[in-house]
């Protein structure tokens, strides 16, 4: 009982995080924003939510699994998304749309 609590405290609080990472994709004025907002929210929501996952199913073989994907996730959305920023950083786009450059 106790353990679906805390796997369901885990799983709500990732899900407000992706939330909150989608509404400031939407709302974000430009590229680096954007992806502050979505990568900072991904990597925590999806994070929490396999925490949650793991604290749900026990100390299984999918709990390894489990582990192994948040470590992939932890490695390559924020090195993705860094450079993707660096590339539009070299081709000097612009960071504000109403900038008339």
């Amino acid at each position: 009982m106790i353990t679906e609590i805390i796997a369901s405290i885990f799983i709500v609080s990732g899900l407000f995080f992706m939330f909150v990472g989608a509404v400031g994709l939407i709302r974000l004025p430009d590229l680096f924003t954007r992806m502050h907002a979505t990568t900072k929210c991904d990597t925590l929501g999806a994070g929490l939510v396999l925490i949650g996952l793991m604290v749900y199913a026990g100390f299984t073989f999918l709990t390894l699994n489990l582990l192994m994907i948040l470590g992939f996730i932890w490695l390559t959305n924020p090195t993705g998304a860094h450079y993707i920023a660096e590339s539009a950083y070299i081709v000097d786009l612009k960071t504000d749309p109403r900038d008339k450059r």
